[in-house]
């Protein structure tokens, strides 16, 4: 269990800038952060970060919350989890007692495998450095590797034992079950035996974004062609490699500082570089390039530089890739290694400077480093350069941008030796095919992206009626500006006409109270006895305690409330001369604020004179008194409207 009193110290200390910093790339509108959202797919940031707030929220997808919630959604973590993350992050040492073996059993499924992940890759790092077998074959490895133990500490490497059962029967000890491990991917059984899936084999760790190891791959040092050179954790409820970047836990801030991506083949690769002060890199592990992988650097750059060893099969084998790379709107360009080089040898040769260097020289955009290795291929036959336009037309056709479009052309054109009309001509036949396809397979065209300022309303907004409207405006109001002071004329104990300084909450809190009106809606009344509740104890509610509250209902309308996708530019005074008043600023707000208790108080009234007319034409006529008693009231009420509507401005017809 983690202490309230740290809970708090968590809260009050994590910055929501830097804690989605750490997964999305983002800059400065105004007094807001926005980027791409992390949690859809979308190619004009609709993303929004409050730092004032300390909340996010997509104005595309609707998610928001807190720095915890978005470890939580991000990440999949529990309420624990996240708050455990948060406190490695900012240092901060919680009170707790490791679980015990009934505890363990209790944990939830998938936070039972990240204990289980974590302690399996405990024990490996012990195997590296704490036996004889770690230290001779799998410590000698990667010192010859010229791995320094900084670095492999950093990595967090280790090793599995030449034998069967190693691990599974020290998981066994510590009160782990074979049903457990087999759902983590670390063991298996056959013929009633049980078998440690990594034998013999140093371990290189996988982590999730927030750096929790989430699985292994795990490399053979023995030459036997009967086994796989490698070895990786099957998909589980924490892993999916389709969805993962070895390395980029590491790599994430560096790839937004540099803005640009180097994808490479191998975890050695990635490590050596890394090692090198080249962090802005990371690997596929082996696997094809994915979209979802793709997706993921897109969150940080728009770059991405490929590093190949110069085997030309391997590359023609991944065009695939790099075609979905470009398909995301993303900017690919090409390295090869001279003759026999990977990055890792080639870094491990070369000081830190000259393979940045290296890399920034023979940097060649994809599209036309395509063309000219195909070009070599054609050999002067028309056949195969036929082939070989269509193949560059169909490549250029999956770029979305079209001024991107017409420059590949025009430039590939010239290496071609066609003429660029001829390319163009192809290239709008086979995106008007792709329009076409698309219609007939959707029943109607895409639609396209939407900034976040012209994005509709969100559908709590859309089914509102005009009185649950004015009891959001009033709840809005107490969340965005609650604690924020105006001046109101008052009488002193002498009789005197003298100023003072309310909050606008007190304000709003008095005047509702003294009607006795409730709200519609039972969120908003019980933000509204919320605010009672800690204004009567004098205590005055911040944002921090409604985007933090307990209950998910109160904090998700909160968050919703305290959002707003409509930010003015910082420069636009100077740029337009026009000044712009602000709800900010104090007269706005306090017209804004008697404005909106005008408004939801007439529709009360409304509520109660639409009650009162149906009364009345239910009423048996019979019943005298009660019939003068209805119209005395009804034309009581009426007359409130007629105050009320004049105090708006409004004029009664009837």
């Amino acid at each position: 269990m983690i202490k309230q009193e740290d809970i708090q110290n968590i809260i009050e200390t994590a910055r929501i800038e830097e804690v989605v910093g750490d997964y999305v790339s983002l800059k400065k509108r105004g007094i807001n952060l926005i980027g791409l959202c992390p949690f859809h797919n979308e190619k004009t940031p609709s993303f929004t970060v409050s730092p004032v707030k300390g909340i996010f929220k997509c104005f595309g997808c609707g998610k928001a919350g807190n720095s915890v919630n978005f470890i939580m959604e991000h990440e999949h973590f529990s309420y624990p989890e996240a708050l455990r993350h948060l406190a490695r992050k900012y240092n901060i040492e919680l009170d707790e007692e490791l679980p015990t073996v009934e505890q363990i059993a209790a944990l939830d499924e998938k936070e039972s495998l990240f204990n289980i992940t974590a302690f399996a890759h405990k024990h490996f790092v012990d195997n590296l450095f704490n036996t004889d077998e770690g230290k001779a074959i799998g410590l000698s490895y990667f010192k010859e590797r010229e791995f320094t133990e900084a670095t492999i500490r950093k990595f967090e490497l280790g090793y599995t034992l030449d034998k069967w059962d190693d691990f599974t029967q020290y998981a066994f000890r510590n009160g782990y079950n074979i049903q457990q491990l087999e759902k983590a991917g670390l063991s298996s059984q056959k013929d009633g035996k049980q078998y440690d899936r990594f034998r013999a084999r140093v371990m290189f760790p996988i982590h999730g974004l927030s750096g929790k190891v989430i699985a292994f791959g795990g490399r053979i040092l023995q030459s036997d062609k009967s086994k796989s050179k490698y070895v990786n954790s099957p998909e589980t409820d924490i892993y999916s490699k389709s969805k993962v970047l070895y390395g980029l836990n590491f790599a994430k801030n560096e790839i937004i500082s540099k803005d640009n991506c180097y994808l490479v083949e191998g975890y050695t690769d990635v490590i050596t570089l890394h090692q090198a002060g080249i962090e802005n890199v990371v690997s596929s592990s082996g696997t094809s390039l994915t979209t979802e992988q793709i997706k993921l650097i897109f969150r940080y750059t728009r770059n991405i530089t490929i590093l190949y060893d110069g085997d030309s099969a391997g590359i023609k084998a991944s065009f695939r890739g790099i075609d979905m790379i470009l398909e995301q709107g993303m900017n690919v360009k090409i390295v090869l290694f001279p003759d026999g080089e990977d990055p890792d040898s080639f870094t491990r040769k070369n000081r830190s400077a000259e393979v940045v260097d290296y890399i920034t020289k023979n940097a060649n955009n994809f599209i036309l480093f395509k063309t000219n290795l195909l070009l070599e291929e054609t050999a002067h036959d028309p056949i195969k350069k036929a082939g070989l336009i269509k193949e560059i037309v169909s490549t250029i056709s999956l770029i979305p941008d079209s001024i991107q479009r017409s420059v590949y052309s025009k430039e590939c054109s010239s290496l071609l030796d066609i003429s660029e009309q001829t390319l163009i001509t192809e290239l709008n036949k086979l995106l008007r095919k792709k329009v076409s396809k698309s219609l007939e397979s959707e029943g109607h065209p895409e639609m396209p992206e939407v900034s976040p300022l012209t994005i509709p309303k969100q559908d709590d907004e859309i089914v509102l009626d005009e009185a649950e409207y004015q009891e959001k405006d009033i709840i809005r109001l107490l969340l965005n500006h609650g604690s924020k002071e105006f001046i109101i004329k008052g009488k002193n104990e002498e009789n005197e006409e003298v100023d003072f300084s309310i909050s606008v909450a007190f304000f709003i809190i008095k005047d509702i109270q003294a009607e006795g009106f409730s709200f519609k809606s039972l969120i908003y009344q019980q933000i509204f006895e919320e605010f009672v509740k800690e204004i009567e104890t004098d205590n005055l509610p911040n944002e921090q305690f409604f985007t933090h509250h307990p209950d998910s209902n109160i904090r998700e309308t909160a968050i919703n409330l305290l959002s707003s996708p409509y930010v003015l530019s910082d420069n636009w005074d100077k740029m337009h001369r026009i000044y712009v008043p602000l709800e900010e600023d104090v007269k706005k707000l306090e017209i804004s604020v008697k404005h909106s208790i005008l408004s939801f108080k007439l529709k009360k009234v409304e509520e109660i004179l639409t009650n009162n007319e149906k009364e009345l034409k239910e009423l048996n006529n019979d019943n005298e008194e009660d019939l003068i008693l209805l119209m005395e009231n009804q034309k009581k009420w009426l007359n409130v409207k007629k105050i009320i509507s004049a105090a708006l401005g409004r004029i009664i017809i009837k």
